[in-house]
Order: C-alpha cells, then structure tokens, then sequence
C-alpha cells in the first residue's frame, strides 16, 4: 500500500467521499450551553463535552477540522485522493434542541453557510440539507428549499430526535417531502437517548467505539419492519460504518422477522409486500465510514448489491490516507470499483 494518492482519476476512477461531516461555531456552542445547564442529556455530555471542551489532540484537532470549510478542507482531501466530498452538518445536527425555533434558525443557517462554501467549491463539496426533525412540517419546507434553492443532493437525519423515531407518524410529512423531490435520506447515528443507555458511557462503548451503531441499526430495523419502503417504494435510505452491521445480521434478523408475523408476538409487525433481503437490495444504500476493511466491505457487496455500496471516509473523525490505499487495493473487479469509488455516488445523489 505504497502508490501515491492523487486526485483526478488516474486510477480510472474519481474517489467520492459520501460521510463528511462539518460543524457551525453556533451548534457548538449551544451543545455546549446544553452541557453546562444540564439540558443535555447523557450522550450529549459524553460527546460534545469532550470534544468541544477537551485540550487532548484528538479533540482539538477534530474541533478545527470540523469548523474548517475551506483551503485546509480541499488540502487534506488532494492529500488522501479524494476528489469530491458530500458534506452533513455533523452529529446530531440540532435534533437534541428543546427551543425548536433556536433549532430551525440554526440548522437553515447552517444550510445557507454549507450552499455558500459549495458555491465557492463546486468541484469538490456537495451539499446534504439538515433538518430539525421538532417541527416535521418545517422539516419538508426545508427539504424542498434545500432541494430546489440550495442544490443539495439529499439530506441527512442524525438518528433519533430526543429519543423518537422516523417510523412515528408524526415524521410522514419528511418522507412525502423526500417523494416529491427523489432525495436520498441519508440516516447517521447519534448517541442513545438516556431510555437505552444503561451502562454504556461506564463501559466506554456509548460513541462511535459501538453504541452509535446499536441506535442507528435499531432506527434502519424500526423504519423497514413498520412498513415504510411498501407506503414509499421509491424511496432510498442510506447509513454507514458497513451499514451499521446489518448485512451481517440480515439471514437471523429476516428469519426472525418472518417468525415473529406468523406467531402474531408482536402488534406492531405487520405482513410487509417483500422480505428484509429485498429492502436491502432495493431501498437501503451502504456506505463505509470508518470501516475500511475489505472483509466488511465485500460482505456489504455480496448481501446489499454492487450498485448499493459506496466508499465514505468519515472525515475529521477518521482521516486515514492509508485507509485510502487500502480500499484502492480491494480485491474486487475494476468495474466494481469504480461503481463503489464513484459511479454509485453519481447515481444515487443525482450528481
């Protein structure tokens, strides 16, 4: 793992960064004021109070990165190979804010600074839009906005808002919203609502390190058992981290599935039109933040399709170049390289 990376396809194809995260200075800083008047709840503290508060390297330095949406930004993708980054406001957006008109002003800023940086690199930033999933009305208007105004290509949720889920009714305005316009929903994890903690920030696992994959795999279950690609066929959800280990679990979690219909256990589970292998093949989109392993990497292939798995770095949070060099190393075709790399990307956010 040796070859130098260089933007511009010399390796025949262009490498598509689809996990980026950024922050505004104003987010942070109510994370932080939720922090210090004990309106945050445990996940929070956890998170924000370390790296927005922390002087250890790991954090100041993601601090900067994050706030950085300019030369640094482009300097450090020419210097790992890639050549375009899709962009989300980080993790979790402005879901945890109680004051819901402080949550719309911050995250439409944030869409109008992310629109304005995407205009000053049109080559190589592109857009999610975020959304306060608080007002759900509020949250379509924006979707449109984001869509239509600010030439976003999808829009990223972080999980749940304050311990609920998109499956509730109350959401059904975002996804009529994702209908009218073909986006994708992009779904990234958030730390566990305080009800599903236990002890996990005790056991140091409640991050990125496990408890963001538990929450998030949890939401993606919640959305396909309850329905919600038979009420939206067209509609297409995207995760990462090997989406959330899912295609691991998936012969076990459709197996059961089927078993808890037919033994009527549960109220909620109703008969769906497909089984959980169709949904994965047909509505789900994985990507590989900060799983740049080849052994998950082509299990995603192999259970989700080639068409529906697509390389992300998870920058600041795992900035790797060798990592890099490692996926263009992959023991998989050259044709189905590029569809992972760049092609896939192209297709699925409409570039």
């Amino acid at each position: 793992m040796t070859h130098d990376l260089k933007t511009g396809g010399d390796r025949g194809y262009l490498r598509i960064a689809t996990e980026e995260a950024f922050a505004t200075r104003e987010q942070v800083d109510v994370f932080l004021r939720m922090v210090r008047d004990g309106t945050a709840d445990k996940g929070m503290v956890s998170l924000w109070g370390f790296y927005a508060q922390s002087p250890s390297e790991r954090a100041t330095q993601i601090m900067d990165r994050l706030l950085e949406l300019g030369p640094q930004r482009i300097q450090h993708m020419d210097e790992a190979g890639i050549d375009k980054a899709i962009l989300a406001l980080t993790s979790p957006g402005v879901q945890p804010l109680l004051d819901v008109a402080e949550a719309k002003g911050i995250a439409s800023r944030a869409n109008d600074y992310l629109a304005e940086r995407c205009a000053a690199y049109p080559d190589r930033f592109i857009g999610l839009t975020a959304v306060a999933p608080q007002d759900p009305e509020w949250s379509a208007a924006e979707i449109r906005r984001g869509a239509q105004e600010l030439g976003f290509k999808g829009v990223q949720i972080n999980s749940h808002t304050q311990g609920h889920y998109l499956d509730e009714a109350q959401f059904d305005p975002i996804f009529r919203a994702l209908a009218d316009t073909g986006q994708p929903l992009y779904i990234h994890p958030a730390t566990l609502p305080d009800s599903m903690m236990g002890g996990m920030i005790d056991a140091g696992l409640d991050g990125a390190v496990f408890g963001f994959g538990v929450e998030t795999s949890y939401h993606l279950l919640r959305l396909v058992t309850t329905g919600i690609f038979d009420r939206y066929p067209n509609l297409q959800i995207m995760a990462g981290h090997g989406f959330e280990a899912l295609p691991y679990w998936l012969y076990r979690t459709d197996y059961m599935h089927k078993a808890g219909i037919r033994s009527q256990r549960y109220e909620r589970l109703k008969p769906l039109q497909h089984d959980l292998f169709h949904y994965i093949r047909h509505n789900f989109i994985g990507t590989t933040s900060g799983l740049c392993w080849e052994p998950a990497v082509k299990l995603m292939i192999d259970v989700m399709g080639e068409d529906r798995v697509m390389y992300a770095m998870d920058y600041p949070y795992q900035y790797v170049p060798d990592e890099v060099r490692a996926m263009d190393n992959l023991s998989i075709t050259d044709a189905q390289k590029k569809k992972f790399f760049q092609t896939n990307a192209e297709r699925w956010f409409n570039l």
